[in-house]
């Protein structure tokens, strides 16, 4: 039978050729030419581009009837984006750290860039169509680059640590964006897993854990030793910690792989805030140990408590699997820095106000800039299909 989608071949290939065209013809113009680019970092670069092109595309795999879409939209934003991300860190390099940068460089910041759009892909899983999620790629890129321009120039935070609120703000630009698309239909058999995509979901959830320690110390410079085994050991704590909970929290004590699938990372993604400055393994492993707590506790609270009143819907959980460990991660920095600057009052305060202007900052503009975006993006002109047909590969694929 004929369908009654709105086709893409009027809207989506005209969108592509205007938005490669004119990268093309901005790369020509104010893309400088290459510093001197070490082959040696290049093993950084590789690992990050794993975890956002195989890592994420498969770790949100996990809706029964959209797998295509899943990985192959993942696939398409992230070759617009990181062009993107790459012209914008060019023309800001020099602004923000006073130097410019290699080639080689700019392409690793653009990938760790591309995980904040990644993350909040996964809120509106099933939900935004192509063009949505183009738009949405182009929108938040610049908004997550303002972002670290504001923290650089009113709070004067270093580049490489505004590089670690990429989690922070991709987890609440994409809950800010959900909120303006209509809740799916109670008990619909298609949100939901089956063990197919649980179990390549969780096949990502792998490159993402093995990959992470990159993503913490790829910017890190000299100190990347540091965050690596910081890293490391905070992932191994919140996995035990993740199996050990799953047991306990299940009815017939079996492990669920939601659970795992969500919570491994947590580790991982809080640990971002203090592997560079926290020189002690043992603290790296109890952020893991309650990340995962955290993780775990709060999606079972969130997706019983707080979500059906609000009528909101977090498709991929990313709230909770990303959103959740990154504040936890930011508030054990700050307790790090009270303590290891008790003795200095005069600065102290300063130091707080900072950080805590610099967290409030980021989530603030991911909200609101989400909100925004999804407001804009959900008015008839962008949309296509009704709530009816959300969660399906039917509409984009043949």
């Amino acid at each position: 039978m004929p369908t009654n989608y709105r086709s893409f071949r009027n809207s989506l290939p005209w969108l592509l050729l205007c938005l490669q065209g004119g990268l093309i013809v901005l790369f020509y113009f104010f893309f400088s030419e290459d510093g001197d680019s070490p082959i040696e970092s290049y093993p950084a670069f590789q690992d990050v581009n794993h975890m956002v092109g195989f890592g994420f595309g498969f770790f949100l795999l996990v809706l029964r009837r959209y797998g295509f879409s899943s990985t192959a939209f993942n696939l398409l934003i992230v070759a617009l984006g990181v062009q993107c991300s790459a012209l914008i860190e060019d023309n800001l390099g020099f602004l923000l750290q006073g130097r410019k940068e290699s080639h080689l460089e700019r392409l690793t910041k653009a990938a760790v860039s591309m995980t904040a759009v990644l993350i909040s892909t996964g809120a509106v899983l099933g939900k935004a169509n192509p063009v949505q999620l183009i738009l949405m790629t182009i929108v938040e890129i610049i908004g997550f680059h303002l972002s670290r321009c504001l923290n650089k120039y009113f709070l004067q935070v270093q580049d490489e640590v505004s590089m670690t609120d990429a989690p922070l703000f991709g987890a609440y630009f994409g809950l800010a964006f959900s909120f303006q698309f209509s809740e799916p239909l109670p008990r619909s058999e298609k949100n939901r897993s089956t063990p197919k995509s649980d179990l390549l979901s969780m096949l990502g959830t792998l490159f993402l854990w093995v990959f992470w320690p990159s993503f913490n110390f790829v910017l890190s410079g000299q100190a990347h030793v540091q965050a690596i085994y910081n890293t490391y050991f905070a992932l191994a704590v919140s996995t035990v910690t993740a199996f050990l909970l799953s047991a306990l929290t299940t009815k017939d004590g079996k492990f669920r792989m939601t659970h795992i699938h969500s919570s491994v990372l947590a580790g991982g993604i809080a640990v971002g805030y203090t592997a560079l400055s926290n020189n002690y393994p043992w603290i790296a492993m109890i952020m893991g140990l309650h990340a995962s707590v955290i993780n775990i506790l709060g999606s079972h609270c969130l997706q019983r408590c707080l979500y059906p009143p609000l009528k909101f819907h977090d498709a991929a959980g990313v709230h909770f699997t990303f959103g959740l460990p990154a504040v936890f991660g930011a508030v054990v920095k700050l307790i790090l820095l009270i303590i290891t600057n008790w003795t200095q009052l005069s600065s102290l305060s300063d130091l707080i106000m900072v950080h805590v202007g610099a967290i409030s900052l980021t989530i603030g503009i991911a909200s609101l800039l989400g909100f925004i975006t999804g407001f804009i993006l959900n008015l008839r002109l962008f949309k296509t299909i009704p709530a009816s047909k959300y969660f399906e590969d039917q509409c984009y694929w043949e």
